[in-house]
């Protein structure tokens, strides 16, 4: 649970509103831009970009008529980049704010659609088909997922409920690795070693063999830095095997990863610690270790008009702590989904139809010890129908039942809920389509949300009546895509430090709540143009709100939402070789509590990186927050109008690396 320091709930005069003069501004702007990428194309000669296939449907699907947005990053683009972990490159490229994770290594809380501290709770991260979201508040660790081995990101931002269940409000990132694409390839790999600030100093490496129907991948990464703060150097270690076998209608694999951080923790800074020393830390002796393992066996089979798939997986997870919080995570996932494509009527149809289990346990070690599970039972079917015109309707349907248990609170948590969704997509020129659509979402308490919570009032489960309306430009050697969206919450689970909780007979409140009303609701834009075949750009920008309808907070903003975010990238290819690259990343300030009295301050940092490529080699060096700029991305109280116990951020960084393909 998180504390912070609430004031008296009051609306605050000076917060920005998502209001019809900023909805018209990023509309022109929009319009411009694609104007302006329309005409590029036409006088200049560029190569054309090829069709991009998604997952994030479950099966493979063309993204062009999709009812939805889904934005991909290709591996190649990451590592183009420079970013050295999956959050890193999420952040940098497409412009995702993130706060940094107390445990260091790289870590960041990525927030899809302003859930500020439930993020993680709110978005799903599924990895080669398994979902890594876990049961409780401890996040994601994605800088644990070696970026040498990354085949593709796909983040779908708004609902995914039907196809991947509850918390998946916010949206969906979908990673997929070599091992788990379907993808031909040759015998080859990559070996990249760098050293850099701050005592940084990286090794990573991928190799894939394949010999006839079988083909092996193998990826491992070293990171190690002393850190800019006293006390937060880290070691972190990863590697990964897969194996598959592609036959006639038929693919069968599996693969097996481990990964360990060992960091040091360096602790929050009051504003006065920060404002005199950045890289001071308040707990010297503060450390902790976090272990994974996972493996996963997959097949995929054709039968007639039937594409079926079949996942099983599992991951364990350990922390050891200074502090004595340690913990045991043992979870397991099987599913079951079939794809069926036919022509009724000279029409087009797919049919996606699936089954999934999952069950989850944690044992909390040492002598406030707990047992902790969950258990999920779910069906989901999704259908696509597309008419002669190109129009495509879609529809889907899941029911999920949930079973959690804490031996700390004083019941267990079941229910069953149901997610829908209806979309529908229309070619209005060869270049152009439209889409829309609508549906609820759900997700129950997380095992440490309900069991600590005001006595005798059970947390409902959290629904949400999601719109979004879109609009995709894709043409030669461009794309832009325009979304309009708005998730409307009933239940919203949350920490409120104000409400009586079990801690109030002696004088501390605060509880996981069900919040009054709440509303997210924003536009969105994403802009790919290359230009020429030395230039491209990239843009992508966001403006959301996300307030209290009702209650004592009615009209406040949810705290740690920015609410404008803007990311802008190039890279340029100025002789045969040499790339320079390099981008803007803009984040506008959030506010750190319920009454909006205090405000992380807005922030802008810019990277650039130049690359020579000499045979097999390429040589780089890199700089990250270019110009210095000091901020932090984390806070967690207010004290005399300002944020406080918060976390900095590193000050500029050089990398200098060097890559080998073989």
């Amino acid at each position: 649970m998180t504390t912070r320091v609430l004031h008296a709930p009051t609306r605050h005069a000076a917060a920005p509103r998502l209001g019809r003069s900023a909805v018209s501004a990023l509309g022109r702007t929009a319009l411009l831009t694609l104007g302006l990428a329309t005409g590029t194309c036409a006088v200049a000669q560029t190569p054309t970009l090829p069709e991009t296939r998604v997952t994030a449907t479950r099966l493979p699907d063309v993204s062009r008529s999709l009812p939805m947005g889904v934005t991909v990053l290709t591996g190649e683009e990451i590592r183009a980049s420079g970013a050295s972990t999956v959050n890193e490159a999420l952040i940098r490229l497409l412009g995702i704010p993130g706060r940094a994770d107390l445990f260091g290594g790289g870590e960041y809380a990525l927030d899809l659609r302003g859930f500020g501290a439930t993020a993680d709770s709110n978005q799903v991260v599924v990895l080669d088909g398994q979902r890594l979201s876990e049961a409780d508040t401890g996040g994601t660790r994605l800088s644990a997922i070696p970026v040498e081995n990354i085949e593709r990101i796909e983040v779908l931002r708004g609902s995914g409920a039907v196809l991947y269940g509850e918390g998946a409000t916010g949206g969906v990132i979908v990673i997929t690795t070599r091992a788990g694409a379907g993808t031909q390839a040759g015998n080859g790999a990559s070996l990249y070693a760098g050293a850099g600030s701050y005592g940084l100093r990286e090794v990573r490496g991928s190799a894939t063999l394949a010999a006839q129907q079988l083909r092996l991948d193998a990826s491992a990464q070293r990171r190690k830095a002393d850190g800019f703060r006293a006390n937060s150097g880290f070691t972190q270690e990863a590697a990964s095997l897969g194996a598959q076998w592609v036959g006639e209608g038929l693919r069968v694999g599996g693969s097996i990863a481990e990964d360990d951080l060992d960091t040091r923790l360096p602790g929050a800074l009051s504003r006065a610690q920060y404002e005199a020393d950045p890289r001071q830390t308040s707990t010297p002796a503060d450390w902790a270790r976090l272990d994974g393992r996972r493996g996963t066996l997959f097949a995929e089979f054709d039968v007639g008009d039937w594409q079926l798939r079949a996942d099983a997986g599992s991951r364990v997870r350990t922390l050891r702590s200074a502090s004595g919080y340690e913990y045991d995570i043992d979870a397991r996932t099987r599913s079951l989904s079939a794809r069926h494509a036919s022509t009724p009527g000279g029409l087009r149809n797919v049919l996606v139809l699936g089954h999934e289990r999952g069950e989850w346990e944690r044992e909390v070690l040492g002598a406030f010890g707990a047992s902790a599970t969950q258990e999920t039972r779910a069906w989901f079917v999704r259908d696509d129908l597309t008419l002669a015109s190109g129009t495509r309707l879609s529809a889907g349907w899941r029911t999920e039942r949930l079973v959690k248990t804490d031996t700390g609170a004083p019941d267990d948590l079941r229910g069953r809920q149901q997610a829908w969704e209806l979309g529908a997509s229309h070619p209005i020129t060869s270049d152009v389509t439209a889409y829309a659509r609508a549906g609820r979402s759900f997700r129950l308490a997380k095992v440490d949300e309900f069991n600590f919570t005001t006595p005798a009032v059970a947390l409902a489960p959290q629904t949400s009546r999601d719109l979004e309306l879109g609009a995709r430009w894709v043409r030669d050697a461009g794309s832009a895509e325009l979304r309009v969206w708005r998730s409307v919450l009933e239940n919203e689970i949350g920490y409120d430090p104000q409400a009586v909780g079990p801690s109030s007979p002696f004088g501390f409140n605060g509880a996981n709540v069900n919040f009054d009303p709440t509303r997210r609701q924003g536009i969105e834009l994403d802009l790919q143009q290359r230009v020429t075949r030395e230039l491209g750009l990239r843009a992508h920008a966001a403006l959301r709100r996300a307030e209290f309808r009702e209650g004592p907070y009615a009209g406040a903003t949810v705290p740690l939402v920015p609410e404008r975010t803007m990311a802008v990238r190039a890279d340029w290819r100025p002789a045969a070789g040499h790339t320079l690259s390099g981008g803007v990343n803009w984040v506008s300030s959030q506010y750190v509590d319920f009454a909006n009295s205090c405000s992380v301050p807005s922030y802008t940092t810019a990277d650039a990186r130049y690359a020579f490529q000499w045979r097999q080699a390429e040589f780089s060096l890199g700089a990250t927050n270019l110009f210095d700029r000091r901020f932090f991305t984390q806070a967690f109280a207010c004290a005399g109008g300002q944020a406080t116990s918060l976390y900095p951020e590193p000050g500029r960084a050089f990398t200098a690396a060097v890559r080998v393909a073989f």
